[in-house]
């Protein structure tokens, strides 16, 4: 059995992850860890998130920089549901070890770190550790998520982005003059548990928000290798992303060719799913799957790709199970998924 711990497992995601390593076949859960500061620590994760009554033997350990270094030596996984600042901060002592670390925050997804400066508001120091990360998503980087010790999982906003772009991009069928066009919606769980009025559920309407300076853009653009206009907004439910998208394509792009290009992409793929009409949220919401529908309107050249994920799970905690049971030698779908 693989031994892993979590790290700000008192969070959406953390106790997400609690879930899917407690439920997975070849993994144990050796510890769950929260902030020194935090006001869910020496808790149980049964009295902070109800779904999870039957989770109580799990006790929410304050993290200290002793524990990380046993962590480092003594855990097989180590998953990070932390702030970028802890994770960036953490890094260095806990890939020291034999542990391999996933990490869920932004802190290595960019490897530009004068543009990571200027998008999360701190200077990047660790770059060695920065050096090693392999970028996660997972139908796009397998083999290098395989071979890797530091895995930075992609944010929940790039992973329904660029699962319905990098397609396009790989085959060389968009039109480089016209950048892809992505309007995103979230529910409100992707802005975490901490409180703020601003994802206050009765403040949420349906709103646009970082728009033209949203820090998930310079992500998507680094890993699909062009520019995008991309606006999140906010929607008043609390989970799933449906990513919209309009693109303009090389001229003599068939709706056939297209077919092919997204078949090629993902036959193969478990836990992407290609629909034969446009998807719902409910459709994906409390499952690992990432649901791709697409139309092309062949004499204009532009196409409309809808997709759809749940952003507390494809778009972070069971994307970073596919990414474990890469790095484990184990099918991408392990414990997510029936066999």
């Amino acid at each position: 059995m693989l031994k892993v711990a979590i790290i700000g497992a008192s969070g959406y995601t953390g106790a997400q992850l609690v879930d899917l390593v407690h439920r997975h076949p070849a993994m144990e859960l050796a510890g769950t860890f929260v902030s020194q500061s935090s006001a869910d620590a020496d808790k149980p994760i049964s009295a902070i998130h109800g779904q999870y009554a039957h989770l109580s033997q799990y006790t929410l350990t304050p993290i200290s920089d002793d524990t990380l270094i046993t962590l480092a030596e003594s855990m097989d996984l180590v998953f990070l549901a932390t702030p970028h600042e802890a994770s960036h901060d953490w890094m260095p002592t806990l890939s020291k070890g034999k542990a391999k670390v996933l990490d869920l925050s932004g802190a290595f997804r960019i490897k530009n770190t004068e543009v990571f400066e200027q998008f999360y508001g701190f200077e990047h120091t660790a770059t060695e550790c920065l050096d090693k990360a392999v970028y996660g998503l997972a139908e796009w980087y397998a083999s290098d998520i395989a071979a890797a010790s530091i895995v930075a999982v992609p944010g929940c906003y790039p992973t329904a982005s660029l699962s319905a772009l990098k397609p396009l991009a790989e085959n060389n069928l968009l039109d480089s003059a016209v950048r892809p066009v992505i309007n995103a919606v979230s529910g409100v769980s992707g802005a975490g548990r901490k409180a703020a009025l601003a994802n206050s559920f009765c403040e949420v309407s349906l709103q646009a928000y970082g728009v033209l300076g949203h820090r998930h853009t310079p992500e998507i653009e680094a890993w699909l290798g062009t520019g995008v206009i991309f606006t999140p907004h906010l929607g008043n439910f609390k989970r799933g992303i449906l990513a919209t998208i309009t693109v303009k394509l090389k001229p003599g792009v068939t709706a056939e060719q297209l077919n092919g290009v997204y078949q090629n992409a993902y036959t193969g793929k478990p836990l992407v799913r290609l629909r034969d009409s446009f998807p719902k949220l409910d459709d994906v919401v409390n499952t690992p799957f990432v649901d791709l529908y697409w139309k092309l309107d062949e004499t204009s050249g532009y196409a409309v790709i809808t997709s759809a994920i749940d952003n507390t799970l494809k778009g972070a905690a069971s994307q970073a199970m596919q990414c474990a049971n890469l790095i484990s030698g184990l099918p991408v779908s392990e414990g997510l998924v029936a066999q």
